[in-house]
This record gives structure tokens, sequence and C-alpha cells, in this order.
């Protein structure tokens, strides 16, 4: 069974996935990783400390990024993941918009394809996921990286990315892809301003009820500082356990963090808080 979907059968509490940035611009730690020994590490790190998942990317999409050429995306991921799959059998994820880079990395043992663009980038994207067979995260974007802060607008914001999540879920079901390897993420801090990003979070249960699996990534993002003056990325740690919490309670299935080990004692502290 795929690594993935055999961790999301154990339902006991959410899944951490832990983050591995292999790029040098990055908004939390831009630059850290860019090395495969250094990347080793921080993976070892994170597995260490209770990751149930490794989430690897290559091409930053922090609000205001530069697309980064393919070869390149390729040069900085691919030794991570042989690196990692030859010691570790952990589930791990490939961030990636490029199908090529999707297919590369399955090859090399990643186990799913967490895709920013929802399988819109290119063409192809939604055959090779369906080629693949593997795990997809489908997130919600409005725009692109480079311009998507600018001024994102909603009329009901919910309600939008729900039926942009509707569709691409049939439209990838209509393509030959599982049901059972499709995962939603509600995508906080992309293209959404502080309002958008709690209303969404408040609202988590309605992306629960489309019966898959709902990822929340928002360890470190900008809506943080927005609620405690400007606060920097190395000082959000607060706020981006405050926000998994609330997620789990909600129906978050997967958490997508930087902070691994403290996401994992508060939410065995909740759990057992809440276990009556």
């Amino acid at each position: 069974m795929n690594p993935f979907l055999e961790a999301l059968a154990r339902p006991s509490r959410p899944l951490v996935m832990g983050v591995i940035n292999a790029t040098p611009d990055s908004f939390s730690d831009g630059g850290q990783f860019l090395s495969v020994d250094a990347a080793l590490e921080q993976a070892r790190r994170l597995i260490a400390q209770g990751a149930d998942i490794l989430d690897i990317g290559g091409e930053s999409t922090r609000p205001g990024s530069d697309p980064v050429d393919t070869g390149e995306e390729f040069a900085r991921v691919l030794p991570i993941i042989e690196a990692i799959r030859r010691e570790s059998s952990i589930a791990i994820s490939i961030d990636t918009r490029k199908p090529e880079i999707a297919r590369a990395a399955v090859a090399a043992g990643a186990n799913c394809w967490n895709d920013v663009s929802a399988l819109t980038f290119a063409p192809d994207s939604l055959a090779t996921a369906v080629e693949l067979d593997v795990p997809v995260v489908l997130m919600h974007a409005q725009g692109d990286p480079k311009t998507m802060q600018q001024d994102p607008h909603y009329r009901d914001v919910t309600g939008e990315v729900l039926n942009f999540l509707v569709g691409r879920i049939g439209q990838a079901i209509q393509a030959g892809l599982k049901l059972s390897n499709i995962i939603v993420d509600p995508g906080i801090g992309f293209g959404k301003t502080l309002e958008h990003n709690l209303t969404l979070l408040r609202d988590l249960p309605r992306f629960v009820a489309l019966g898959r699996p709902v990822l929340v990534g928002a360890s470190r993002k900008r809506f943080i500082a927005a609620l405690d003056q400007g606060a920097e990325v190395g000082d959000r740690l607060g706020g981006s356990v405050a926000a998994a919490l609330f997620a789990a309670q909600h129906g978050a299935q997967i958490l997508r963090v930087h902070d691994v080990a403290e996401t994992r004692q508060a939410l065995t502290v909740q759990i057992a808080l809440l276990d009556v």
C-alpha cells in the first residue's frame, strides 16, 4: 500500500507533514536546505520529531516569487528524495506544479504529489496524475505566486473556493484519477487576505464535508503577522500551533508545518484534553 494512504488510514490524529524547502527564496527557510546533506539532516530531524510525511519542494510559491527553471528544480529535489528514501520508508510528498518533476520524484521514491495549482499548471498535469496513481493534493490559489497577493478578492470566499475544488475533483475523476487519491487544500495564504484566511479556517467543516481528506498549511504564514503586529517569520510559532490545533479540531486530516515537534506535542495535549 502507498505509504501516504497507509498513514491516512490510521485516523487517530491528524498527520503532520514536515516541510523541507530546497530553495534559496522560500519565505520561512529559504537557503537553509539547498544542499543534499543539509536537507537530509533536516529530514532526519523531522522524522525524529514525529513527522508522518515529508514535503519536499524546489520552487518557492511565496507571494511575489519567480518561477524556477525545470532543470534547476530537478537538481534541487531529486537528489534529496533519493537520499531520504535510501534510509527511510517515511511518506514523501513532492511539492511542485510541474508534471515532469512529479513523475521523476515518484520514480525516485515520492508517494504523493502536492500541487498548489490543483493540476492546472500544465496541459498534461491531469494525465500525469492519472498515470502516476499516487495521492494528489488539489490546492486552491487565486492567481499565480507572482501576483496573487496584489489584490485578492471574492464575493464569497468559502463558496468560491469550494466550487473550485469540487470542479477540480470532478475533472480529475473524469480524467481517470481515483477518488481515493484526491486530497483537498483551501490554500491558506494563496491569493487571500487576512479575513479570507480566517473565514476559510472557520469554515473547514464545509471542506471536510466534501468527503476527501483536507490538508491545511497555515504554518508561519503572513496572516499570523497581520494579527500580531507584524511578527517576523521566526516569531510565528504560537500562531502556527494555534492555527494547526484549530484546523485539527475542525476536521483537517493533514497539517503542513515547519515546527513538527511543537505541533505534535500540542496535538498530543489537545487529544488528551478532548478524550472524554
